[in-house]
């Protein structure tokens, strides 16, 4: 019997099919990733024989290492005090000092200790325009648009000396009275207005001034921040009175985001018992005044830093900063010519004066 032929032997392929050998190719970051991890030293040759992505891992992880220490730095600052100037954004709601997250019921709680410490601060704190009765508060009130308490003070004397009652201001000279109150800026304007009310007093209230917001409102020139002021320091009717100091500052408390006067008053009212209404606006204005300036706050000399989110919006170095304090804290005088006997600063000059 014949053996069996040998079947011929199939000849392996000496080449790989272009599939395949892509299929089993190891991934240019794989390899340079393996080569890095066992030998150190050639992560820089991998780089070169693939150009690019050790310079985009590099840069990733370089970026993710810089927002980590800018958040521990802006953390840090705001509740040490060692950020420098700018480090902090502003106040913003839903943020605490520091920066990080705060609920409502903790932003009340922070809101009304910054508003004790300012009791402590500022004892004194007061409506800073001159006034006898509530007439000449409403007037200088409307006057101080525009212009600071202490040129409004500086003019009115003579006002109130020529006109002193509703009835005499309502039958003045128009040109008489411009001439008189021209040093508060846009004289014709607020002549008219303070006349209006004046003969709005006269015939519709027998000449004095309502205790009444709804009334207040309606007399020429008055909006809701003039009639809180008369109602809460005339009558001791409480109100929020959202001036620009008082807008600003409650804004860097990050109390409100808000920037309509309304809607402030109606977000910081429901923050703070009525009784401290009135207070409560007379310490943000002086702080304001004082020390949280609107281009450069006085950070570094601010007594409620630890509690503020806009901490280091100015200068935070304690001798710059003490060197930015105004009136009585800078130790110079007031805004009032005759401010209340417990008053710590100097009365201010009347008008002309060195």
């Amino acid at each position: 019997m014949k053996p069996a032929a040998k079947q011929p032997t199939k000849k392996k392929a000496t080449t790989t099919p272009a599939k395949a050998v892509a299929k089993k190719a190891t991934p240019a970051k794989a390899v340079a990733k393996k080569a890095a991890a066992a030998q150190p030293g050639t992560a820089k040759k991998a780089a070169v024989s693939q150009p690019g992505t050790a310079n985009k891992a590099a840069a990733k992880g370089k970026a993710a290492t810089e927002a980590k220490s800018a958040v521990k730095a802006k953390a840090e600052g705001g509740v040490r005090g060692t950020a420098g100037a700018g480090a902090v954004s502003g106040g913003v709601k839903g943020k605490g000092p520091g920066g990080k997250p705060e609920s409502h019921a903790a932003m009340v709680r922070r809101a009304r200790r910054i508003n004790r410490e300012l009791a402590e601060v500022y004892p004194y704190a007061h409506p800073e325009l001159d006034f006898r009765n509530p007439f000449e508060l409403l007037v200088a009130t409307v006057l101080s648009a525009q212009t600071t308490d202490l040129r409004v003070n500086q003019t009115t004397p003579r006002l109130f000396a020529a006109y002193p009652t509703p009835e005499d201001l309502a039958a003045a000279n128009p040109e008489e009275v411009e001439e008189l109150i021209r040093p508060t800026g846009f004289f014709r304007a607020k002549t008219k207005s303070i006349m209006g009310l004046a003969a709005a007093l006269r015939d519709e209230f027998g000449g004095e001034v309502p205790g009444r917001l709804a009334d207040l409102v309606k007399l020429p020139g008055v909006g809701r921040k003039t009639a809180n002021v008369v109602l809460g320091n005339a009558f001791g009717v409480p109100g929020i009175t959202v001036d620009t100091h008082f807008g600003r500052l409650v804004r860097r408390f990050g109390w409100t985001e808000q920037d309509d006067p309304v809607k402030v008053e109606a977000e910081i009212c429901a923050i703070f018992p009525k009784s401290e209404w009135t207070m409560l606006s007379h310490r943000v204005v002086f702080h304001g005044r004082r020390i949280c300036h609107a281009r450069k706050p006085a950070c570094g000399a601010c007594p409620i830093a630890p509690l503020c989110p806009s901490y280091g919006e100015g200068e935070t170095d304690p001798e710059k900063a003490r060197k930015l304090l105004k009136y009585e804290k800078g130790g110079l005088p007031g805004q009032r010519l005759s401010p209340p006997p417990d008053y710590p600063g100097l009365p201010a000059p009347p008008l002309g004066a060195g």
